[in-house]
């Protein structure tokens, strides 16, 4: 019986993995932007206000270099999959390991996951997401998994099949390893990102376009990045809570043991 349950947890691997994936390969080809023609070193004019007399390239490169040295942060927001279209994020994680927050697939459930450093994981899926992970499996083993697993606590190790992956995507320093290279965005104007003042910079990839908001108050830190693919629908990933607490506490109560499941 213990084996019929777990089947389940190890299909839904892949979709994990993807939204790590997606969410770093948006920050680092934004990072290292392939962008033809020269680095726009100079400013036309020497613009006044944020930043001025720095370019576009420049304000992006300072930019991720300020936000490479964050202790924590948070990002939130939609990355693309082509297996299971547009994927939700929330996740606040620091450098020491700590994460906590939500996934979601869209018509394909999503999880909570709180991680309080680098050995335990604890994971809650939803029935969608049970069900739509375990597509290809026995019934009677998925509906054992979803009356045994749905919206209730579970808890691994973080090296196990179950929990590797988003335990990698957990490690902020080797996210943050992607936060780095030369940038030839282009400067835009000034708005602002859920209350921050920021300037916004454009710089682009192939077909991919991007988006990039700076704060240009307090730390020069990475705010938004808006990505658009072939003119479709721009998605969107935020940052924020730079260097405040992850709140990570592992449930109480009703928790299931993975690993003493065999």
């Amino acid at each position: 019986m213990r084996q019929l349950q777990r089947q389940p947890l190890r299909a839904r691997r892949s979709a994990i993995a993807a939204v790590c994936l997606a969410t770093a390969a948006t920050v680092g080809l934004t990072a290292c932007g392939t962008e033809s023609g020269k680095k726009d070193r100079v400013a036309a004019a020497k613009p006044k206000g944020p930043f001025a007399g720095m370019s576009g390239g420049e304000i992006a490169e300072k930019a991720m270099k300020t936000t490479a040295g964050a202790k924590s942060l948070r990002i939130s927001g939609d990355v693309a999959d082509a297996e299971t279209g547009l994927m939700s994020m929330d996740m606040a994680l620091d450098t020491g390991g700590r994460c906590a927050g939500t996934m979601g697939m869209g018509e394909q459930g999503s999880m909570e996951m709180r991680i309080p450093g680098r050995t335990t994981a604890y994971l809650k899926y939803d029935e969608k997401f049970l069900r739509a992970q375990s597509k290809g499996e026995p019934a009677a083993d998925v509906q054992a998994a979803v009356d045994m697993l749905a919206n209730r606590w579970t808890k691994t190790r973080t090296t196990s099949e179950d929990a590797k992956e988003i335990s990698g995507f957990c490690d902020l320093d080797a996210l943050l390893a992607d936060f780095k290279g030369g940038s030839v965005a282009r400067r835009g104007g000034t708005t602002t990102v859920e209350g921050t003042p920021a300037i916004k910079l454009t710089e682009s990839s192939g077909k991919d376009k991007y988006t990039i908001y700076v704060a240009t108050e307090g730390k020069p830190y990475l705010l938004r990045i808006d990505t658009t693919t072939g003119g479709g629908k721009p998605e969107t990933l935020t940052f924020g809570d730079y260097d405040k607490p992850v709140k990570a506490t592992p449930p109480t109560g009703d928790v299931v043991d993975l690993d003493e499941l065999g």
